[in-house]
């Protein structure tokens, strides 16, 4: 079973500013798409930001202008640049990876926006 490991969140101040990695458990796992959701309780899971394996990246209209992603191809990686954080980005943070037509998750790492 492939696995996704993020790492990066935390407590951020509103305005700040927060980087979250993820990277696949195996280096050699080719994935097509990879990026982030979210969640908040009582809410549907929402995309957040995808980059394919040609560097097309898409974005959730909440983030747009706010957040970058990159990907590194042969490492499996996957970065989420968060820039002017607000109080509605706080959420779990997941990972998303597409690979032969099924999908991965990460476990998920809590963003919180707050001062």
């Amino acid at each position: 079973q492939e696995q996704l490991v993020e790492s990066g969140g935390g407590l951020v101040q509103p305005g700040g500013s927060l980087t979250l990695s993820c990277r696949a458990s195996r280096s050699n796992f080719t994935i097509a798409t990879m990026g982030w959701y979210r969640q908040v309780p009582e809410k549907q899971r929402e995309m957040v930001a995808v980059i394919s394996s040609f560097g097309d990246a898409k974005f959730g209209d909440s983030v747009k202008g706010r957040f970058t992603i990159s990907r590194v191809l042969f490492e499996n990686t996957v970065t989420l640049r968060m820039n002017n954080l607000n109080s509605e980005d706080t959420a779990v943070y997941y990972c998303y990876g597409s690979s032969g037509g099924s999908d991965y998750w990460g476990k998920g790492t809590l963003v919180t926006v707050s001062s």
